[in-house]
């Protein structure tokens, strides 16, 4: 039998997609009922741990329960995850944190536990392994997956077997995830936001583009809020609006951007789900001959490592959002600080900028090791791509030329200026 419908909560299977908007499951008479006429024929999920950090503090803390909790730093810092009470105040993630809590002054502020939410992420990623190999995960709390061909394996289409994960999930771990179904990756990632918490959500191919159309051009992956501004400018509000327009005319505004503006708008995406972009970070560091203490030398050692890293990350297509500093004192201690940023960022210059900040607190004493690195990295495509206008993109587009540049001539052919002068060592690598 073709199953076209799923009750979320017996688990009851139907051959019938159609039924009204009310539907109750004829089993249990639940209105968790999923259905399309493409449901057995999906297999590229999506999957979103629903408020991650906040949810984690929130189990482990059940007086928080139906508070506002923010998991974030300080004053200076930014919101990491905001459950969804405090979202109600129109707090969200990346947002300032003193914006944050003028929004929302009654919110608990928790700093964040990595150590804790990479315990639970390898829960849900496991039992998610267990399904397929074929996982790529964007960060601790959400992973693409492509289940075609193990219907026979795991008892049933992917949507069966998705919807009894969720509820392994939940009756795991206490945590809840929303998951999106589709024929590709793009339009998964699209769905799993459609019916959050604890939400699936299905686009079949009939209707993505239906479902498309009157979506803000903001909801496409790599439209930030800046070139979001520009295509409203030009005429392009909506996503029906740039599926409607000449793929010349966009390709002659904005380049290879226009064309992807172009596929994305029809619904179509043509990246495999890649096992081997299952990468959560990637890291610069070097050690010093001698112990160093002055900002000036730790900052000359730093620069070369964000130039490094930058240029891998550029290499790899990929983007981070939240960057760590590390230190090594002269008594061996590790010292590691992490900023979260509004956007992802592939550029020596916004590597460094944050890893000087960071490096401030640390000054007046002396250190061995210096390190920089991304965390949670995602592909670059899906990151905002902000192409008008920012000090990020016009870095970007600058050091984008000296890839090429450094790729023809040698490593040597352009030399940043702040490598330039002297430096009184010579660190071992």
């Amino acid at each position: 039998m073709a199953i076209k419908a799923i009750c979320r909560d017996c688990l009851w299977t139907g051959a019938d997609p159609a039924g009204p908007p009310d539907r109750r499951c004829p089993s249990c008479g639940s209105r968790r009922v999923v259905a399309d006429a493409e449901l057995d024929q999906l297999s590229i999920a999506h999957l979103d741990c629903d408020a991650f950090y906040a949810s984690v503090e929130k189990r482990d803390r059940p007086e928080l329960r139906d508070k506002p909790v923010i998991i974030g730093g300080g004053k200076r810092g930014v919101v990491s995850t905001a459950c969804y009470v405090a979202r109600l105040y129109g707090v969200g993630s990346a947002m300032p944190m003193f914006k944050a809590l003028k929004a929302c002054p009654d919110a608990v502020v928790i700093k964040p536990d990595f150590s804790k939410y990479v315990v639970e992420s390898r829960r849900i990623l496991g039992a998610l392994a267990e399904l397929t190999p074929l996982i790529q995960t964007l960060s601790l709390d959400e992973a693409w997956v492509d289940l075609s061909g193990t219907e026979r394996l795991n008892g049933g289409p992917p949507a069966l077997q998705l919807i009894r994960l969720q509820q392994r999930i939940e009756a795991e771990t206490g945590l809840t995830v929303s998951i999106g179904l589709a024929p590709n990756r793009f339009l998964a990632k699209m769905a799993s936001e459609m019916d959050k918490p604890r939400g699936f959500s299905v686009i079949g191919r009939a209707n993505a583009q239906r479902l498309l159309a009157p979506r803000p051009v903001t909801a496409l992956p790599g439209v930030g809020p800046v070139f979001g501004k520009s295509l409203r400018s030009d005429g392009y509000a909506t996503i029906g609006d740039l599926a409607r327009a000449d793929v010349r005319d966009l390709v002659r505004r904005y380049g290879e951007s226009g064309l992807r503006l172009h596929e994305l708008s029809h619904a179509r995406d043509a990246r495999p789900v890649n096992p081997d972009r299952d990468r959560k970070g990637m890291s610069a560091e070097t050690t010093f001959n001698e112990d160093l203490t002055s900002a000036a030398d730790l900052e000359a050692e730093l620069w070369p490592l964000c130039e490094k890293l930058a240029s891998k990350a550029r290499q790899d297509g990929v983007a981070s959002r939240v960057l760590v500093l590390k230190l090594r004192r002269t008594d061996f201690r590790i010292v590691t600080r992490r900023i979260s940023l509004p956007e992802p960022v592939q550029t020596a210059r916004a590597l460094f900028a944050a890893g000087r900040e960071l490096l401030k607190p640390e000054l007046g004493r002396p250190y061995r090791l210096i390190g920089i690195g991304m965390a949670e990295v995602q592909d670059a495509e899906d990151a905002p791509a902000g192409l008008f206008a920012t000090p990020e993109a016009r870095a970007l587009k600058t050091e984008t030329a000296i890839d090429a540049l450094r790729a023809r001539f040698g490593a040597d052919a352009v030399v940043a200026g702040r490598v330039v002068a002297p430096r009184k060592e010579k660190p071992s690598r």
